[in-house]
Protein backbone atom coordinates (compact mmCIF):
# COMPACT_ATOMS: atom_id res chain seq x y z
CA UNK A 1 0.00 0.00 0.00
CA UNK A 2 1.63 3.27 -0.84
CA UNK A 3 0.14 6.44 0.56
CA UNK A 4 1.78 9.40 2.38
CA UNK A 5 1.85 9.77 5.92
CA UNK A 6 -0.39 11.99 7.99
CA UNK A 7 0.44 13.25 11.60
CA UNK A 8 -0.67 12.49 14.86
CA UNK A 9 -2.17 15.54 16.67
CA UNK A 10 -2.07 15.08 20.20
CA UNK A 11 -5.13 16.25 21.95
CA UNK A 12 -5.65 16.44 25.96
CA UNK A 13 -8.42 14.43 27.05
CA UNK A 14 -10.04 14.83 30.37
CA UNK A 15 -12.83 12.33 31.67
CA UNK A 16 -14.70 11.76 34.90
CA UNK A 17 -15.48 8.67 35.55
CA UNK A 18 -18.72 9.93 36.69
CA UNK A 19 -19.26 10.42 33.09
CA UNK A 20 -19.61 6.63 32.13
CA UNK A 21 -23.26 5.83 31.86
CA UNK A 22 -23.93 9.16 29.81
CA UNK A 23 -21.26 8.25 27.04
CA UNK A 24 -21.08 4.25 27.11
CA UNK A 25 -17.84 1.94 27.96
CA UNK A 26 -16.50 1.78 24.35
CA UNK A 27 -16.86 5.36 23.91
CA UNK A 28 -15.03 5.69 27.35
CA UNK A 29 -12.11 3.51 26.39
CA UNK A 30 -11.91 5.07 23.10
CA UNK A 31 -11.24 8.45 24.54
CA UNK A 32 -8.76 7.29 27.77
CA UNK A 33 -7.04 5.12 24.89
CA UNK A 34 -6.35 8.17 22.92
CA UNK A 35 -4.98 9.76 26.04
CA UNK A 36 -3.29 6.88 27.47
CA UNK A 37 -1.16 6.18 23.77
CA UNK A 38 -0.21 10.26 23.88
CA UNK A 39 2.13 9.54 26.63
CA UNK A 40 3.51 7.16 24.87
CA UNK A 41 3.89 8.55 21.61
CA UNK A 42 7.21 10.32 22.10
CA UNK A 43 8.91 6.98 23.22
CA UNK A 44 8.21 4.55 20.44
CA UNK A 45 9.38 7.71 17.81
CA UNK A 46 12.99 8.31 19.90
CA UNK A 47 14.08 4.91 21.34
CA UNK A 48 16.68 3.02 20.41
CA UNK A 49 16.86 -0.25 18.69
CA UNK A 50 20.41 -0.17 17.75
CA UNK A 51 22.49 -3.01 18.67
CA UNK A 52 24.61 -0.93 21.18
CA UNK A 53 21.27 0.65 22.81
CA UNK A 54 20.77 0.34 26.12
CA UNK A 55 19.08 -2.15 28.08
CA UNK A 56 14.72 -0.83 28.12
CA UNK A 57 13.41 -0.82 32.03
CA UNK A 58 11.08 -2.67 32.63
CA UNK A 59 8.16 -2.84 32.06
CA UNK A 60 8.38 -1.74 28.07
CA UNK A 61 6.36 1.27 28.24
CA UNK A 62 5.60 0.96 24.31
CA UNK A 63 3.49 -2.04 25.24
CA UNK A 64 0.22 -0.42 26.22
CA UNK A 65 -3.09 -1.96 28.10
CA UNK A 66 -5.58 0.63 27.48
CA UNK A 67 -8.42 -2.72 29.24
CA UNK A 68 -8.04 -4.74 31.96
CA UNK A 69 -8.46 -7.77 29.79
CA UNK A 70 -4.88 -6.58 28.10
CA UNK A 71 -2.87 -6.72 31.25
CA UNK A 72 -2.42 -11.37 31.24
CA UNK A 73 -1.24 -10.82 27.95
CA UNK A 74 1.76 -8.11 28.76
CA UNK A 75 5.11 -10.21 30.21
CA UNK A 76 6.11 -7.18 32.65
CA UNK A 77 10.08 -8.20 31.97
CA UNK A 78 10.20 -8.14 28.22
CA UNK A 79 10.95 -5.62 25.48
CA UNK A 80 9.80 -5.06 21.95
CA UNK A 81 13.02 -6.07 19.84
CA UNK A 82 13.80 -4.97 16.59
CA UNK A 83 15.49 -8.10 15.08
CA UNK A 84 15.96 -7.02 11.41
CA UNK A 85 16.90 -3.84 9.85
CA UNK A 86 17.27 -3.26 5.48
CA UNK A 87 13.51 -3.39 3.73
CA UNK A 88 11.64 -1.19 1.77
CA UNK A 89 8.54 -2.40 2.45
CA UNK A 90 8.13 -5.77 4.69
CA UNK A 91 5.41 -7.63 4.52
CA UNK A 92 3.71 -11.31 4.92
CA UNK A 93 5.18 -12.98 8.20
CA UNK A 94 4.25 -16.99 8.00
CA UNK A 95 6.25 -19.15 10.99
CA UNK A 96 7.45 -22.82 9.94
CA UNK A 97 6.74 -24.38 13.14
CA UNK A 98 9.16 -27.60 11.77
CA UNK A 99 11.63 -25.77 10.07
CA UNK A 100 11.72 -23.16 13.26
CA UNK A 101 12.08 -19.99 11.09
CA UNK A 102 9.72 -17.26 9.96
CA UNK A 103 9.86 -16.22 6.29
CA UNK A 104 8.86 -12.56 5.29
CA UNK A 105 8.56 -10.37 2.03
CA UNK A 106 10.19 -7.75 1.22
CA UNK A 107 8.24 -6.55 -1.76
CA UNK A 108 10.07 -3.59 -3.29
CA UNK A 109 13.42 -5.34 -3.39
CA UNK A 110 11.75 -8.60 -4.81
CA UNK A 111 12.74 -10.96 -2.43
CA UNK A 112 11.87 -13.52 0.65
CA UNK A 113 14.00 -13.71 4.13
CA UNK A 114 14.06 -15.93 6.51
CA UNK A 115 14.92 -15.36 9.82
CA UNK A 116 16.16 -18.54 11.78
CA UNK A 117 15.07 -19.23 15.68
CA UNK A 118 18.82 -21.37 16.39
CA UNK A 119 20.64 -17.64 16.14
CA UNK A 120 18.62 -15.29 14.64
CA UNK A 121 20.74 -15.01 11.21
CA UNK A 122 18.25 -13.62 8.59
CA UNK A 123 19.36 -14.60 5.17
CA UNK A 124 17.94 -13.85 1.42
CA UNK A 125 15.13 -17.26 1.13
CA UNK A 126 13.82 -16.52 -2.41
CA UNK A 127 14.91 -13.92 -5.14
CA UNK A 128 13.36 -13.01 -7.22
CA UNK A 129 10.10 -13.82 -5.72
CA UNK A 130 7.47 -12.50 -7.83
CA UNK A 131 7.32 -9.60 -5.81
CA UNK A 132 5.43 -11.53 -3.18
CA UNK A 133 3.33 -9.89 -0.75
CA UNK A 134 1.84 -12.34 1.86
CA UNK A 135 2.81 -16.18 3.24
CA UNK A 136 1.43 -18.64 5.01
CA UNK A 137 2.33 -22.96 5.04
CA UNK A 138 -0.19 -25.30 4.81
CA UNK A 139 -1.06 -28.10 7.16
CA UNK A 140 1.62 -30.42 5.11
CA UNK A 141 4.47 -27.51 6.00
CA UNK A 142 4.49 -26.13 2.26
CA UNK A 143 5.37 -22.36 1.95
CA UNK A 144 2.10 -20.70 0.01
CA UNK A 145 3.12 -17.40 -1.37
CA UNK A 146 0.79 -14.33 -2.92
CA UNK A 147 2.55 -12.85 -5.79
CA UNK A 148 2.05 -9.24 -7.14
CA UNK A 149 3.98 -9.13 -10.02
CA UNK A 150 2.95 -13.15 -11.61
CA UNK A 151 -0.74 -12.37 -10.40
CA UNK A 152 -0.67 -15.38 -8.82
CA UNK A 153 -0.90 -17.74 -5.64
CA UNK A 154 1.54 -20.40 -5.38
CA UNK A 155 2.90 -23.09 -3.44
CA UNK A 156 6.56 -23.99 -2.87
CA UNK A 157 6.54 -28.45 -3.03
CA UNK A 158 9.27 -30.35 -0.97
CA UNK A 159 10.54 -31.21 -3.96
CA UNK A 160 11.36 -27.35 -4.46
CA UNK A 161 8.71 -27.16 -7.67
CA UNK A 162 5.98 -24.18 -7.79
CA UNK A 163 3.01 -25.36 -8.08
CA UNK A 164 0.30 -22.58 -9.32
CA UNK A 165 -2.59 -22.47 -7.29
CA UNK A 166 -4.28 -19.64 -9.05
CA UNK A 167 -4.18 -17.12 -11.59
CA UNK A 168 -7.10 -16.11 -13.43
CA UNK A 169 -10.78 -15.59 -12.95
CA UNK A 170 -13.50 -16.15 -15.45
CA UNK A 171 -11.08 -15.90 -17.96
CA UNK A 172 -9.24 -12.41 -16.77
CA UNK A 173 -5.62 -12.12 -14.70
CA UNK A 174 -6.01 -11.73 -10.87
CA UNK A 175 -5.41 -8.17 -9.63
CA UNK A 176 -2.73 -8.60 -7.21
CA UNK A 177 -3.42 -11.26 -4.68
CA UNK A 178 -2.42 -10.04 -1.10
CA UNK A 179 -2.79 -12.13 1.94
CA UNK A 180 -3.75 -15.72 2.34
CA UNK A 181 -4.92 -18.29 4.89
CA UNK A 182 -5.90 -21.98 5.24
CA UNK A 183 -8.47 -23.68 6.66
CA UNK A 184 -8.53 -27.26 8.37
CA UNK A 185 -10.11 -29.25 5.94
CA UNK A 186 -7.44 -27.72 3.33
CA UNK A 187 -8.97 -25.01 1.71
CA UNK A 188 -7.06 -22.16 0.80
CA UNK A 189 -8.82 -18.13 1.15
CA UNK A 190 -6.82 -15.45 -0.21
CA UNK A 191 -7.67 -11.88 -0.76
CA UNK A 192 -7.25 -9.88 -4.21
CA UNK A 193 -7.25 -6.16 -3.74
CA UNK A 194 -4.57 -4.99 -6.27
CA UNK A 195 -2.06 -3.18 -4.60
CA UNK A 196 0.76 -4.80 -6.52
CA UNK A 197 0.05 -3.52 -10.48
CA UNK A 198 -1.26 0.20 -9.22
CA UNK A 199 2.31 1.01 -9.49
CA UNK A 200 5.53 -0.14 -10.54
CA UNK A 201 6.66 -0.31 -6.90
CA UNK A 202 6.01 -3.15 -5.90
CA UNK A 203 5.35 -5.10 -9.04
CA UNK A 204 4.50 -4.03 -12.34
CA UNK A 205 1.56 -1.34 -13.54
CA UNK A 206 -1.40 -2.70 -14.59
CA UNK A 207 -5.35 -1.87 -15.13
CA UNK A 208 -7.40 -4.17 -12.65
CA UNK A 209 -9.76 -5.89 -14.85
CA UNK A 210 -11.11 -7.38 -11.68
CA UNK A 211 -13.40 -6.32 -8.97
CA UNK A 212 -11.45 -6.39 -5.78
CA UNK A 213 -12.38 -9.74 -4.27
CA UNK A 214 -11.62 -12.83 -1.92
CA UNK A 215 -11.55 -16.22 -3.00
CA UNK A 216 -11.26 -19.96 -2.20
CA UNK A 217 -9.61 -22.48 -3.45
CA UNK A 218 -11.01 -25.95 -2.86
CA UNK A 219 -8.95 -28.42 -1.42
CA UNK A 220 -9.44 -32.01 -3.66
CA UNK A 221 -10.69 -30.23 -6.67
CA UNK A 222 -8.26 -27.06 -7.02
CA UNK A 223 -12.06 -25.08 -7.83
CA UNK A 224 -11.27 -21.47 -7.23
CA UNK A 225 -14.89 -19.62 -6.06
CA UNK A 226 -15.22 -16.15 -5.62
CA UNK A 227 -16.67 -15.61 -1.74
CA UNK A 228 -16.89 -12.40 -1.23
CA UNK A 229 -16.58 -8.81 -3.66
CA UNK A 230 -18.71 -6.53 -1.59
CA UNK A 231 -16.07 -4.56 -0.07
CA UNK A 232 -13.79 -1.84 -1.16
CA UNK A 233 -10.54 -3.73 -1.10
CA UNK A 234 -10.09 -6.82 0.87
CA UNK A 235 -6.87 -6.80 2.32
CA UNK A 236 -6.30 -9.04 5.94
CA UNK A 237 -7.67 -11.80 6.41
CA UNK A 238 -7.95 -13.96 9.31
CA UNK A 239 -9.94 -16.87 10.51
CA UNK A 240 -11.08 -16.82 14.47
CA UNK A 241 -9.78 -20.15 16.65
CA UNK A 242 -12.81 -22.14 15.83
CA UNK A 243 -12.42 -21.49 12.18
CA UNK A 244 -16.42 -20.24 12.45
CA UNK A 245 -15.67 -16.90 11.51
CA UNK A 246 -13.48 -14.77 8.96
CA UNK A 247 -12.10 -11.28 9.94
CA UNK A 248 -11.42 -8.91 6.53
CA UNK A 249 -9.71 -5.91 6.79
CA UNK A 250 -10.56 -3.35 4.49
CA UNK A 251 -7.94 -0.48 2.98
CA UNK A 252 -10.03 0.25 0.31
CA UNK A 253 -9.45 4.23 1.65
CA UNK A 254 -6.61 4.23 0.03
CA UNK A 255 -8.24 4.61 -3.34
CA UNK A 256 -11.72 5.15 -2.39
CA UNK A 257 -13.56 7.90 -0.67
CA UNK A 258 -16.19 6.83 0.69
CA UNK A 259 -14.48 3.40 2.16
CA UNK A 260 -14.58 3.13 5.52
CA UNK A 261 -11.08 2.18 7.63
CA UNK A 262 -12.73 -1.05 9.54
CA UNK A 263 -12.57 -4.42 10.14
CA UNK A 264 -15.33 -6.74 8.72
CA UNK A 265 -16.28 -10.21 10.23
CA UNK A 266 -17.86 -13.00 8.68
CA UNK A 267 -19.73 -16.42 9.58
CA UNK A 268 -18.05 -19.21 7.52
CA UNK A 269 -21.02 -21.25 6.29
CA UNK A 270 -20.16 -25.02 5.47
CA UNK A 271 -16.09 -23.92 5.69
CA UNK A 272 -16.97 -22.46 1.91
CA UNK A 273 -18.97 -19.83 2.25
CA UNK A 274 -19.57 -16.58 3.81
CA UNK A 275 -22.59 -15.05 5.73
CA UNK A 276 -24.19 -11.77 7.69
CA UNK A 277 -21.38 -9.76 7.39
CA UNK A 278 -20.81 -6.72 9.73
CA UNK A 279 -17.93 -4.14 11.19
CA UNK A 280 -16.32 -5.62 14.12
CA UNK A 281 -13.67 -2.80 14.53
CA UNK A 282 -13.63 0.86 13.53
CA UNK A 283 -9.77 1.66 13.56
CA UNK A 284 -10.93 5.21 14.70
CA UNK A 285 -9.04 6.26 17.84
CA UNK A 286 -8.76 9.58 19.02
CA UNK A 287 -10.30 11.09 15.87
CA UNK A 288 -7.66 9.47 13.48
CA UNK A 289 -8.24 6.43 11.50
CA UNK A 290 -5.26 4.68 9.91
CA UNK A 291 -5.51 1.03 8.36
CA UNK A 292 -5.72 -2.46 9.78
CA UNK A 293 -3.51 -4.26 7.40
CA UNK A 294 -2.26 -7.73 8.48
CA UNK A 295 -4.48 -9.49 11.15
CA UNK A 296 -4.03 -12.66 13.53
CA UNK A 297 -6.07 -14.77 16.21
CA UNK A 298 -5.10 -15.65 19.31
CA UNK A 299 -6.55 -18.55 21.38
CA UNK A 300 -8.71 -16.52 23.42
CA UNK A 301 -9.92 -15.00 20.04
CA UNK A 302 -8.33 -11.43 20.35
CA UNK A 303 -7.30 -9.89 17.36
CA UNK A 304 -4.16 -8.18 16.32
CA UNK A 305 -4.07 -6.27 14.23
CA UNK A 306 -0.86 -4.43 11.97
CA UNK A 307 -1.55 -0.51 11.83
CA UNK A 308 -0.06 2.92 10.71
CA UNK A 309 -0.68 5.47 8.53
CA UNK A 310 -1.42 7.89 11.53
CA UNK A 311 1.68 8.62 13.34
CA UNK A 312 3.36 8.31 17.03
CA UNK A 313 1.05 6.48 19.28
CA UNK A 314 -0.79 4.88 16.79
CA UNK A 315 1.38 3.11 14.35
CA UNK A 316 2.07 -0.71 15.78
CA UNK A 317 0.24 -3.51 16.62
CA UNK A 318 -3.66 -3.12 17.83
CA UNK A 319 -5.09 -5.83 20.17
CA UNK A 320 -9.02 -5.94 19.75
CA UNK A 321 -10.93 -8.41 22.03
CA UNK A 322 -13.25 -10.77 20.58
CA UNK A 323 -16.48 -8.65 21.67
CA UNK A 324 -14.17 -5.68 19.33
CA UNK A 325 -13.31 -3.41 22.32
CA UNK A 326 -9.38 -1.88 21.45
CA UNK A 327 -7.51 -3.21 24.89
CA UNK A 328 -3.84 -2.59 23.94
CA UNK A 329 -1.38 -1.46 21.44
CA UNK A 330 2.24 -2.43 20.67
CA UNK A 331 3.97 1.05 19.72
CA UNK A 332 6.78 1.16 16.93
CA UNK A 333 8.71 4.09 15.60
CA UNK A 334 7.30 2.52 12.07
CA UNK A 335 3.84 1.47 10.51
CA UNK A 336 3.13 -1.77 10.89
CA UNK A 337 1.93 -3.48 7.72
CA UNK A 338 1.63 -7.50 9.56
CA UNK A 339 2.19 -9.99 12.09
CA UNK A 340 2.50 -13.55 12.75
CA UNK A 341 3.08 -15.63 16.43
CA UNK A 342 5.71 -18.00 16.35
CA UNK A 343 8.52 -19.65 18.18
CA UNK A 344 8.65 -22.54 19.88
CA UNK A 345 5.74 -21.74 21.91
CA UNK A 346 3.83 -19.63 19.30
CA UNK A 347 4.32 -17.02 22.42
CA UNK A 348 6.05 -14.85 20.26
CA UNK A 349 4.53 -12.05 18.11
CA UNK A 350 6.83 -11.11 15.23
CA UNK A 351 5.78 -8.02 13.75
CA UNK A 352 7.19 -6.15 9.63
CA UNK A 353 7.39 -2.75 9.96
CA UNK A 354 8.22 -0.96 6.86
CA UNK A 355 11.68 -1.39 7.03
CA UNK A 356 12.50 -3.82 9.83
CA UNK A 357 11.03 -6.69 11.66
CA UNK A 358 10.17 -6.40 15.47
CA UNK A 359 9.08 -8.90 17.41
CA UNK A 360 8.35 -9.62 21.36
CA UNK A 361 7.44 -11.97 23.74
CA UNK A 362 3.32 -12.38 24.81
CA UNK A 363 1.45 -14.59 27.08
CA UNK A 364 -0.75 -15.99 24.84
CA UNK A 365 -0.66 -17.92 21.86
CA UNK A 366 -1.67 -17.95 17.98
CA UNK A 367 -4.41 -19.85 17.36
CA UNK A 368 -3.50 -20.84 14.08
CA UNK A 369 0.05 -22.71 12.45
CA UNK A 370 1.43 -20.18 11.21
Amino acid sequence: MNMPEPRLHAKHIEMNCNDLPKIGRRSFLTAAAAATITTAATQAQTRDFGKNAPPVRYPDADIVALDKRFAKYKIGNTPIQRIYQGTLWAEGPAWSGAGRYLVWSDIPNDRQLRWLEEDGHVSVFRKPAGYSNGNTFDYEGRELSCEHDNRRVVRYEHTGKVTVLADKWEGKPLNAPNDIVVHPDGGIWFSDPGYGIVGNYEGHKADLLLKEAVYRIDPKSGKMEKVLDEMFKPNGLCFSPDYKKLYIADTGASHYEKAPRNIMIYEVVDATKLAKGREYVSMELGGKAGFADGIRADVDGNIWVGAGWVGAGYDGVHVFSPDGVRIGQILLPEICSNVCFGGTKRNRLFMTGSQSLYAVYVETQGAHIS
